[in-house]
């Protein structure tokens, strides 16, 4: 265990954690948990929430997500990090969770397998599963699908918080109309505002086709408008993301109308303010640059 960026972590009160990042089980991250914790300590973070994709039997997109008979090897995985940087980063196990309706059943067995600190609900309009049972040709009523089935995940009561909430405008960013599809995320957001469900800041949409956070600035400011909880994650899917864009999605959160984000820890919200959070960060100097993300 590296001892790198003890000496700048030792000057910060350490606040934040990593809430979305993966592992080699998913099949398109690379890094132990180790190497992510060691980047958090680099960055200043408290701890990360290994949150990678969850198993989903009968072969649902299996190329992208960690076999059902590979969970205990996760749950292994995640908690040989916890000892080993016990005294350095608090290192906790989490799920990123995909919702396509008619999974309720297996998502409600999975979810009390472990003992998960933070539940992420995904809807991920680019897995070829989903595509070939929902794309029809038409972008626009897919994206509409895509806010349906997110508000359709918020009221299920399976997730701490919606991950990466506009994702689908990355598939197709020309037929992506933002003034045309509002109307849909406000019912939507409408929607999870009244299950109290938490909307994820995702900082790797810069470094997607659409290259704005996840979400962009306008469907931020009509989430603080119904005072949605936000969680911010870098969805690292290499170590060096951990934390990445974080001073950024801080700044968003601000000028949005946000005045404190929050994270969960044993499935429990707890809210930072934001001016706190800002000054838990280590100067990204203290880092190596981020490297490309693997695409989620």
């Amino acid at each position: 265990m590296s001892g790198i960026g003890d000496g700048a972590r030792s000057m910060t009160n350490p606040l934040l954690y990593e809430s979305h990042m993966h592992t080699p089980l998913c099949k398109h991250a690379v890094g132990e948990p180790g190497e992510y914790a060691e980047r958090a300590a680099m960055r200043g973070l408290k701890g990360i929430i290994v949150t990678c994709h969850n198993p989903i039997p009968g072969g649902w997109s299996a190329d992208v997500r960690m076999d059902p008979s590979e969970l205990d090897q996760y749950c292994d995985m995640v908690a040989e990090a916890r000892r080993n940087w016990r005294e350095k980063v608090d290192v906790r196990l989490g799920m990123e969770s995909d919702f396509v309706p008619g999974m309720e059943g297996w998502l409600e067995e999975l979810h009390v397998k472990a003992n998960f600190h933070h539940v992420l609900g995904s809807v991920h309009p680019q897995v070829g599963a989903y595509m070939r049972r929902y794309f029809q040709g038409d972008w626009f009523a897919y994206q509409k699908l895509y806010f349906e089935h997110l508000a359709q995940a918020a009221e299920t009561g399976l997730f701490d918080t919606l991950a990466h909430p506009d994702l689908v405008k990355n598939l197709s960013p020309e037929n992506w109309d933002l003034a045309r599809i509002f109307p849909d995320i406000l019912r939507a957001l409408d929607r999870i505002q009244k299950t109290g469900t938490a909307m994820e800041l995702n900082t790797s949409g810069v470094n997607k086709r659409l290259p704005e956070m996840n979400p962009g600035p306008q469907i931020l400011a009509e989430m603080a408008k119904r005072e949605i909880p936000v969680v911010i994650g870098a969805d690292a899917h290499v170590p060096e993301r951990v934390g990445d864009g974080y001073e950024e999605a801080l700044n968003l959160l601000e000028a949005a109308g946000y005045r404190e984000i929050s994270i969960f820890l044993d499935r429990t919200r707890q809210p930072i303010p934001l001016s706190e959070a800002r000054a838990s960060l280590l100067p990204v100097a203290y880092a190596e640059p981020s490297t490309t993300p693997v695409a989620d």
